[in-house]
């Protein structure tokens, strides 16, 4: 029989604004730490350097992380004109130099190219698995491979500055998967001068916003008291993409049991995936038949 877990029974999110050097995983054991949470996950891992929203999800919520990590997320971003690294980020060592400095016009020109539904390349310093080891291991410990290129869908792709010739930010809105450095790394190719990036932060993930996001530091001074439990957002916001039904008491009985149930839907179509409520929590989330929610997570609040 395995060991309990040890902790509070709590379900939610709360919402971090990253700070740069540490990453998604050190995180969320400092959420898990501050809440005394018996279980805690987070919705997309940013670099180590990264910052911005991470949505860190508690117990019940959990359930949810794959629905907020499918959605739309949007980064703003400083690409280092010039120059390439092993990394594709400032941390790496430049590898390529060019003295070419595109103009602006020419810059906006080519992000057109990165719109839509694109293959991209992860950076080789990754998390992506090659025959069962992660890609940035590999490549620190100097092996030679090749990571495939994936698809890709970007929402928009825009200059937002200029601060230099050196650099240019840039603004990016797009789905699940998607690498910047690769878009640094790419962009600078296709300008014939290399590039990799300087910052990263996420603005928001699906309903998540950084503006609304605690500090570590918030995090800390709160911790193990309920005013950090004052923070902690419903477990239906991460359900946000998806299509809401009813519960019917007949139909609440048999989903809390795992079992097909009866729901009260509008606009809903055979087969699509929405979830179901009873008093505005959700019960379960499901596939849409015949009046019936046939349920694939359970929620036990």
């Amino acid at each position: 029989m395995g060991r309990k877990r040890k902790g509070r029974d709590i379900s939610g999110w709360l919402v971090v604004d990253k700070p740069a050097g540490m990453t998604s995983t050190s995180v969320v054991n400092k959420v898990r730490w501050a809440l005394q949470a018996k279980k805690a996950g987070h919705a997309g891992t940013l670099d180590p350097e990264a910052t911005g929203v991470l949505a860190v999800a508690l117990g019940e919520a959990t359930k949810t992380v794959p629905y907020i990590t499918d959605a739309l997320k949007a980064y703003e971003f400083t690409v280092r004109l010039g120059q390439a690294t092993n990394t594709d980020d400032a941390e790496g060592k430049v590898i390529a130099e060019s003295d070419t400095r595109p103009d602006d016009a020419v810059i906006k020109d080519a992000l057109n190219a990165f719109v839509g539904e694109i293959m991209q390349v992860p950076p080789k310093y990754s998390a992506v698995k090659i025959d069962g080891q992660r890609a940035y291991k590999l490549a620190r410990d100097g092996e030679e491979f090749e990571v495939e290129a994936r698809p890709l869908w970007v929402e928009a792709l825009l200059m937002a500055d200029r601060p230099d010739a050196d650099h240019v930010t840039l603004e990016m809105t797009c789905g699940k998967g998607g690498y910047v450095r690769s878009i640094a790394r790419d962009l600078g190719e296709a300008l014939g001068c290399y590039g990799h990036v300087t910052r990263l932060r996420r603005v928001w993930s699906g309903p998540f916003q950084a503006s609304d996001g605690l500090t570590l530091e918030q995090i800390e001074q709160m911790a193990h008291s309920p005013d950090l439990d004052a923070y902690i957002r419903p477990l239906e916001e991460g359900l946000h993409d998806l299509p809401q039904v009813t519960c019917t008491e007949a139909g609440l009985a048999r989903l809390k049991n795992g079992n097909p149930g009866m729901v009260i839907a509008h606009d809903v179509e055979y087969g699509e995936e929405c979830w179901a409520s009873y008093d505005g929590r959700a019960v379960a989330v499901g596939r849409f038949k015949a009046g019936e929610l046939h349920p694939s997570r359970v929620f036990n609040q």
